[in-house]
């Protein structure tokens, strides 16, 4: 096992990663203010990973309880975030009672809003079963729901107690959920950790045959360092924008195609292709960087290609994006691979040849 913290002073908290995690109640326990815990999970995880973790908890003198939600992206909204409030009122739950998301990122989303709002704050656990969820939305403290007009509008920061990446949990992962967390750990390497980069050209195969010690590794350095930006930008009036390459064309092609027809990692892994060409067309780097970038994305079975949603509406879904300030869009742009900047000071028509020179059908 490997441990990171996510240094927030009193809030503070650590990162374990390894194998074998969801049978270690002793990592757990040091977490729970009271001995009473509410699982929430949904209809694919709880089958697999449920008893588990309610076993392991409940031989530790736990009260267990679990919620189980339907699983997709189509569900984070206020109906199922209700659900998980009547479930804790029907059950009594209390102000020290902890929640615990086990699932991928929408789960740990939902969680997250729902112990920030129940008695105005509750403490909640991270266990991500997913690899995006436990490379990227698992730490940090972002949570909450989609609206039809824009994703992960309503929300709020609220940090974890504690993140338990269990890596076997990835053995039973989609090959398309596995390669959507690859976008999210691509990502690093593009925005500020170039060597890490360069490790993941040498390591893609390894990665994609789900080789444990790659793995590992890349979840470690991912999360390394996410915790750096966190602690240096929790509420993110700077530099941690930066995580958000690819995200607002991202955000705008999950929003256009209807929540759930594409993975959070697709969209990034085609936004971050238009992010790129669009710092191309701003003379920031190369078209040699351009392939590059997609020859990796490829090789992580990611598409590279956004669908042609139409300009004018590219520009309605990015004009609700978080990044917006003072009325103007702001992308995060790559001035060399490795470094990244936010900015909102760029052509439009540069932009505008983006969004119609390299989309695909949709």
């Amino acid at each position: 096992m490997q441990t990171l913290t996510v240094d927030l002073g009193e809030r503070a908290y650590p990162i374990h990663i390894g194998p074998g995690l969801l049978n270690q109640a002793a990592l757990v326990l040091p977490h729970l203010k009271q001995k009473r815990a509410v699982i929430v999970t949904n209809t694919t995880v709880g089958p697999l990973y449920l008893n588990r973790l309610s076993h392991t908890l409940s031989g530790a003198g736990v009260q267990v309880e679990s919620v189980v939600l339907p699983d997709g992206e189509a569900y984070k909204n206020w109906e199922t975030l209700n659900t998980i409030f009547d479930a804790l009122l029907t059950r009594r739950a209390e102000r020290k009672t902890t929640l615990i998301a086990l699932g991928g990122g929408v789960i740990g989303d939902l969680t997250g809003f729902a112990a920030a709002c129940y008695q105005r704050g509750m403490p909640f656990i991270q266990v991500p079963t997913t690899l995006l969820a436990q490379v990227d939305s698992s730490v940090g403290g972002k949570t909450g729901i989609n609206h039809p007009l824009g994703k992960n509008m309503i929300g709020a920061f609220y940090q974890p107690q504690l993140v338990l990446a269990d890596i076997d949990t990835l053995a039973t992962l989609p090959d398309r959920e596995l390669s959507a967390g690859l976008a999210e750990v691509i990502k690093y390497g593009l925005i500020r950790d170039l060597p890490f980069l360069e490790w993941l050209e040498a390591n893609m195969d390894k990665l994609m045959a789900r080789d444990t010690e790659a793995l590992t590794y890349a979840i470690y350095r991912s999360c390394r360092n996410k915790a750096e930006v966190v602690a240096a930008d929790e509420l993110e009036s700077g530099q941690r924008a930066l995580l958000n390459l690819g995200h607002t064309f991202g955000h705008a092609i999950e929003t256009g195609m209807g929540y759930g027809v594409w993975l959070h990692g697709e969209g990034v892994s085609a936004g971050t292709m238009l992010a790129a060409d669009l710092s191309r067309r701003l003379g920031l780097i190369s078209q040699a960087d351009v392939e590059r970038i997609a020859v990796l994305f490829r090789r992580a079975g990611l598409p590279v290609v956004a669908p042609d949603l139409g300009h004018d509406a590219y520009m309605d879904f990015m004009g609700v994006d978080k990044k917006v300030e003072a009325g103007r869009i702001r992308f995060v742009l790559l001035r060399k691979l490795g470094e990244a900047y936010v900015s909102g000071d760029y052509d439009p028509e540069a932009l505008r040849a983006t969004l119609t020179e390299t989309v695909g059908a949709s």
